[in-house]
């Protein structure tokens, strides 16, 4: 029996100490690392970021969500990094003349980004010219150049527009598959860079 109980002394702690960690890492925050150039130049290939799971979701936030089934090209636990341009009801335009977006006709200020960066159209299908919503979303159920985000789900974009594959091409990331809201580590980043990830909105 002593040596039962001795085993249960070491077991019990551990096993408490896995739930705790889960249950964390389920409903509180977990950690990520970027893959890819799609965030810069505000989050650069390998990043690591805390990703916290109850954050509020607001315009501009950047957003960890599972791209499976939403992406074609995406296995099983992708996980993708973008910045919310429409919250579920928002209508979305994008004025390529003058390369802004509009969100509810309020044009939105993409200050985190340059305007060469704004502009440039994406080379993930071989795209030469400026992007717009029009030619590049032939799988959504509409094919404007304004969209109106369906309830329960968001517009996302990479904010290295020329080469992120966000939702101008597959469309909405619905709640169900978002897993949290990022925020940069302060010794990670420069002041500014920290600020366009963890304190935007409009």
């Amino acid at each position: 029996m002593k040596i039962i109980r001795e085993i249960l002394s070491w077991i019990i702690p551990i096993v408490i100490g896995i739930i705790v960690a889960l249950l964390i890492h389920r409903y509180l925050f977990m950690f990520a690392k970027t893959d890819g150039p799609s965030m810069e130049p505000n989050l650069q290939d390998g990043e690591r970021v805390v990703v916290l799971r109850q954050s509020k979701i607001k315009h501009l936030s950047v957003i960890v969500f599972d791209a499976h089934g939403l992406d074609p090209d995406a296995k099983p636990k992708s996980d993708y990094v973008k910045r919310v341009i429409g919250l579920p009801g928002d209508t979305v335009t994008f004025n390529r003349s003058e390369g802004n977006i509009y969100v509810n006709n309020q044009k939105v200020n993409q200050n985190f980004i340059s305007n060469s960066e704004r502009m440039n159209g994406s080379d993930y299908f071989d795209i030469d010219k400026n992007w717009d919503l029009k030619s590049l979303s032939r799988n959504w159920t509409r094919n404007t150049n304004s969209v109106r985000v369906p309830k329960g789900e968001y517009f996302v974009l990479g904010d290295h527009r020329s080469v992120s594959n966000d939702g101008r091409y597959w469309g909405y990331v619905p709640k169900s598959h978002i897993k949290g809201v990022v925020k940069a580590f302060p010794w990670s980043t420069t002041k500014e860079t920290r600020n366009n990830i963890n304190n935007l909105s409009y």
